[in-house]
């Protein structure tokens, strides 16, 4: 049986097939319009899907909708009428989208699916879709499911219990209190963009204190012991304005919100921190309550918030649960795979079996060019490259030029579905180069300088660099764990303040050493990740260190790279000095026209914001 599932309309439009409980195929529109965080239909992730599971719109048995539009109406009208007229602007504003498409959702399915597919849709609730997405694919056969993000029709936050193929909701939080839009508030008044822009925020927090968490608790939310809490709306402004915070806000924070792209100061630093200190308070105090209702040992997550990999580390150390497993794809893309599982196994009742891994296949759900079709285009470009047929060797050859400290963007394998890069479309870099950092942030990246990269290690010796259990699974990326005291050159703070603790060596593995000695642990290993696990293997063999950079590859406005066009793309126009394109390498100097690019000028060429 095909079930197809898709997310549309609200941020990150995404398709999902899944056949006879397997799932097949995944991808997020952006990566094939280039637009990111696409909310429109996703025609092409719907294209790609099907052609992967080598069937036609015909084909499809079933098609479900990963949230319910009418009542999420519901809950607009609701706030408007609460608010009325002070939200009459906004309303105007989002009406005309309603009228066309969001109220008319199985007619656009009908327009996207081209009319040859003839069956039923289904509309799973926004946070079934989530909790499916986050227990069905886990590799538990019983677990406690955590769901918080924004906001679905009325819920911002559940709590749920998975048993075999059937998923219980035992809890839920509503609209407008929400944990996601609270920190999304704070991204907002910060300074950096809504609903992409929340992991800076995160990055932000270790450079300050948190001198503002009592003031939170105190004046913007009324948290309760399990988990929930009541926000003081008189702060916000999304329920009626366009803005996320009110003027309120300004007198609690000392000043209006930072302009966007100018100066990040102390005080965005301290309220980062204070915010990040809440979030993982709420998150701690609802995983304990998840598991007061359920019992289990095991916990599942997935909603947008799941994706702050700082709490999720957290709850692994502090929380009362002994395993937990992230949906990488855990923001709106990943409902649409939650969709589909939700209707294969709960709706169809459909039994369910677990394993050794997540049923998942590491993410890797994407499509993978061919090699002809690279050498083709590369060929096109009067690109210079080699080939390297035998795997070993393009391994040695990948880590031979790692350990001279090039940075490398690779391609390799299907496409990852979710927000992180995790071998398949990834810029690589040597952690062991105190200068790497900033090379890839300023030179590669073109973002800025604070942000963190991410460490992909060796699963075998994960617990030999961080304070994780012995071979500790985080294939996804989605957990903060602290360097280990061993590995630490500088463990007390010099007593630099804000970027300038950026100028302390903090490890010997510097690349990946945030300022507070933590790193966002993402583990290798051979069966999920082959290529990756190759190319570390050989750089383990003739450096003695198991850690590599993995940052996206991509620069800063734009979505993943999808296909060799945009990897070479990305590779010319940055200051990069390998790109690997699945058996080909090629090396910036060997190429026409290779020249150092001013970051200045690539930013007013390309527009990024």
């Amino acid at each position: 049986m095909n079930i197809l599932g898709i997310s549309a309309y609200y941020h990150d439009s995404a398709a999902c097939l899944v056949q006879d409980g397997v799932i097949v195929a995944a991808a997020q529109e952006e990566r094939f319009t280039r637009k990111k965080h696409d909310h429109r239909f996703p025609k092409h992730a719907i294209d790609y899907c099907l052609a992967e599971a080598g069937i036609k719109h015909e084909d499809v048995d079933l098609v479900t909708f990963y949230d319910k539009p009418l009542l999420k109406f519901d809950r607009i009208l609701e706030t408007y009428v609460a608010c009325a007229p002070r939200g009459f602007k906004l309303f105007l504003m989002g009406l005309p989208l309603w009228l066309k498409e969001k109220l008319h959702t199985p007619r656009e399915l009908d327009a996207g699916l081209e009319g040859r597919y003839k069956g039923r849709y289904v509309f799973t609730e926004h946070h079934q879709s989530h909790a499916a997405s986050a227990f069905f694919p886990s590799p538990f056969d019983e677990a406690a499911i955590l769901t918080m993000d924004g906001v679905g029709e009325w819920a911002t936050g559940s709590i749920s219990h998975g048993q075999g193929n059937e998923i219980k909701m035992l809890k839920e939080m509503h609209f407008p209190h929400s944990i996601g839009l609270l920190y999304s508030a704070i991204t907002y008044f910060t300074g950096f963009r809504v609903n992409s822009g929340e992991y800076k925020l995160m990055g932000l927090a270790p450079y300050g204190e948190p001198i503002y968490k009592d003031l939170i608790l105190e004046k913007l939310i009324d948290l309760k012991p399990d988990g929930s809490f009541k926000m003081d709306m008189s702060y916000f402004a999304f329920i009626y304005d366009d803005v996320m915070t009110s003027p309120k806000m300004n007198e609690l924070f000392d000043g209006p919100p930072r302009a966007a792209e100018s100066e990040i100061t102390q005080r965005e630093m301290d309220i980062a921190a204070s915010i990040q200190a809440v979030t993982e308070e709420i998150v701690i105090r609802t995983a304990r309550t998840a598991h007061e209702l359920t019992g289990s040992k095991n916990l599942t997550l997935a909603g947008g918030v799941a994706l702050n990999c700082v709490a999720n580390g957290k709850i692994l150390r502090e929380g009362p649960f002994e395993n937990i497993w992230i949906q990488p794809a855990a923001g709106d893309a990943g409902g649409a795979l939650g969709a589909a599982m939700f209707v294969w196994h709960q709706l169809l009742d459909n039994p369910r079996t677990t394993g050794e891994f997540d049923s998942q296949f590491g993410s890797f759900l994407g499509e993978q060019e061919s090699a002809e079709s690279i050498a083709k285009y590369l060929d096109s470009v009067g690109a210079i490259y080699q080939e390297f047929p035998e795997e070993e060797k393009l391994c040695d050859r990948v880590a031979e030029l790692l350990a001279d400290e090039n940075v490398i963007g690779h391609v390799g394998g299907r496409m990852e579905f979710g927000p992180r890069a995790l071998g398949a479309r990834s810029i690589l870099g040597d952690a062991r180069s105190p200068r790497m950092q900033e090379v890839m942030n300023v030179k590669i990246k073109f973002r800025e300088s604070f942000r963190p990269f991410a460490p992909a290690v060796l699963k075998d010796r994960v617990d030999e660099y961080f304070e994780m259990r012995p071979e500790e699974e985080s294939p996804y990326m989605l957990l903060v764990a602290p360097v280990k005291k061993d590995k630490l050159i500088n463990a007390e703070s010099s007593g630099e303040k804000g970027l300038d603790q950026l100028k302390q060596l903090r490890s010997v593995v510097p690349a990946i050493t945030h300022v507070d000695n933590s790193a966002r642990v993402q583990t290798i290993d051979e069966a999920r990740n082959p290529r990756f696990h190759g190319i570390l293997k050989k750089f383990e063999e003739r450096t003695g260190s198991p850690v590599l950079i993995n940052t996206s590859f991509n620069v800063r406005g734009e979505p993943i790279v999808r296909t060799s066009e945009d990897a070479y793309r990305c590779f010319m126009h940055t200051n990069m000095d390998v790109l690997v394109l699945e058996d080909f390498v090629l090396l910036k100097d060997d190429q026409p026209d290779a020249r150092e690019i001013d970051l200045e000028a690539y930013l007013t060429e390309f527009a990024l914001d």
